[in-house]
């Protein structure tokens, strides 16, 4: 009997060091469990650009699979508000952009706060807008001209945006208030119609991203008159930035960016934050980036939540100013 007994402890002795044992060597992220990353924009928009190409790289560096899960939806707060309920156990990230720092003051019973049910870990690409004009709607193709042009004839001219309370609407209205202009909104549901229109000459102007307008600049279909950036686009030296022609302050980028959910462990974050620093420094995805004009603005996390709480900021009083709405 005490031979059964010693001999039933020694085994229970060994189950346990192997429990133990199991845990020490469990890591994250698990064999065989993939990781989702959550777009909240419908396939084939700017987030999926950036998004996929990270996660595919991320994925070779895991060695893991992940998923990117389309749940696209009033301006991207659906697929923000199914992030904000799932587990923080890093098998769930929230891919997103400037929208997100716009849509608190577009929206006004958000179910999430970006703010506190998330944790930002790294702007993935920032892409500057650009002032575009057709050229048969001025009589002269430069920023002083256009701007004498529209004060001369107020109420004539108008600009296309992709839709209202996006960063082309909202960039647009923050260069009428900056200069006192007088410019008719003419919203669309997306960057192809709005593109399309303005090359055919129904509407005037549009303050669009660098990478969504590049191929009609480059084409001759539009002009680029400035750039809202402080320093040139590498894609595009000859065009100036809006400062350099004496618009001060205009500086509009669409941003995209990647958050934990809020309670992931730090240990955790900390691996996601770095190894997404390594895919954005690979040249795989600088080639990229670079083809679509975008650069990687260099943040801490704590800078990056600072940005977005000043975008917060920022965007509310254009929205408040403005008085733009939702359609």
């Amino acid at each position: 009997m005490l031979r059964k007994i010693l001999l039933l402890a020694a085994v229970g002795l060994l189950s346990l060091v192997s429990m133990v044992a199991g845990a020490q060597n469990t890591s994250w992220p698990a064999p065989n469990k993939p990781i989702t990353f959550i777009n909240p924009f419908p396939p084939g928009g700017a987030v999926d650009a950036f998004g996929r190409p990270l996660a595919k790289q991320l994925s070779t560096q895991l060695n893991d699979s992940i998923v990117v899960d389309n749940r696209g939806g009033a301006g991207g707060t659906l697929g923000a508000a199914v992030a904000a309920k799932m587990a923080p156990d890093g098998y769930t990230w929230l891919l997103g952009a400037v929208h997100h720092s716009i849509a608190p003051s577009m929206y006004p019973n958000l179910p999430y706060d970006i703010t506190k049910d998330f944790e930002p870990i790294a702007i993935i690409g920032s892409v500057p807008h650009v002032i575009v004009v057709n050229p048969t709607k001025f009589p002269k193709n430069d920023l002083k001209s256009i701007l004498e042009e529209i004060r001369k004839y107020p109420g004539k001219y108008n600009y296309a945006s992709t839709g209202n309370g996006t960063s082309q609407h909202l960039a647009g209205e923050l260069f009428k208030m900056q200069n006192k202009l007088f410019i008719t909104h003419i919203p669309y549901r997306g960057t192809g119609p709005a593109l399309q229109d303005l090359v055919a000459g129904q509407v005037d102007m549009m303050f669009d991203t660098l990478a969504g307008a590049a191929p009609f600049i480059k084409s001759g279909q539009l002009i680029a008159v400035a750039v809202a950036s402080k320093e040139r686009s590498p894609a595009f030296p000859n065009v100036p930035t809006a400062q350099e022609l004496g618009i001060n302050n205009f500086v509009v980028s669409s941003w995209y960016a990647m958050w934990a959910i809020k309670g992931t462990p730090k240990d955790i974050i900390d691996k996601m934050s770095a190894e997404v620093q390594i895919a954005l420094a690979s040249p795989e995805i600088k080639e990229r980036w670079a083809g679509m004009g975008a650069t990687v603005p260099k943040m801490s996390r704590p800078e990056l939540a600072n940005y977005i709480n000043q975008e917060i900021v920022r965007w509310s009083e254009v929205v408040k100013k403005s008085g733009a709405k939702l359609d």
